[in-house]
């Protein structure tokens, strides 16, 4: 399985040809008949939910790094290996704003699927949970150039952008415990 478009075996280094393999268009090598997989990235980001006044905020970051640099998203990004899709949710969420939770503190808001960027594909499951199960203030880590509270009212009023998929995913977040 690989995160691109494959071109060559991983195994044995031939060009592969293309090839219809269980109804679909995929990769296959010719000399030793292997097809490589081109499947989505599995990801997890987390919606913190400030309600502490009437109109609730959620905790995103600015994109600092590539892709969407200077886009708005939730806190989250690539699970890593033998890493619970929830454990992956909060790690980033520390990695990029300081601020930790339990993941057992966590409900699933959705999933979905982004367009591809360079043919990578990432499926991401979506979590969320109340501000008070979550312990620190918002500060700028890793992949972000800034993390902060927004509720939808600000968010319009900024001019600022949202990265694909995320900005549904703050609005469902924002009246999930309306």
């Amino acid at each position: 399985m690989v995160s691109r478009p494959p071109t060559f075996c991983p195994d044995c280094g031939t060009r592969l040809e293309p090839a219809t393999v269980d109804g679909r268009e995929r990769e296959r090598c010719p000399a030793c008949g292997d097809v490589v997989w081109h499947n989505p990235v599995p990801c997890a980001s987390v919606a913190i939910v400030d309600r502490s006044r009437a109109d609730a905020r959620v905790l995103c970051v600015e994109r600092g790094v590539p892709p969407g640099v200077g886009e708005w998203t939730l806190p989250g990004g690539h699970i890593e290996i033998g890493e619970e899709p929830a454990a992956a949710a909060a790690r980033e969420l520390e990695e990029e704003t300081g601020v930790s939770v339990d993941p057992g503190a966590l409900e699933i808001l959705s999933a979905s699927a982004m367009a591809p960027r360079d043919g990578k594909h990432v499926m991401t499951v979506h979590y969320v949970t109340d501000r008070a199960d979550a312990d620190g203030e918002p500060l700028a880590g890793s992949d972000a150039s800034a993390a902060r509270f927004w509720s939808p009212s600000e968010f319009d009023a900024s001019g600022e952008t949202f990265r694909p998929v995320h900005e549904e995913r703050f609005r469902e977040a924002a009246a999930y415990f309306d």
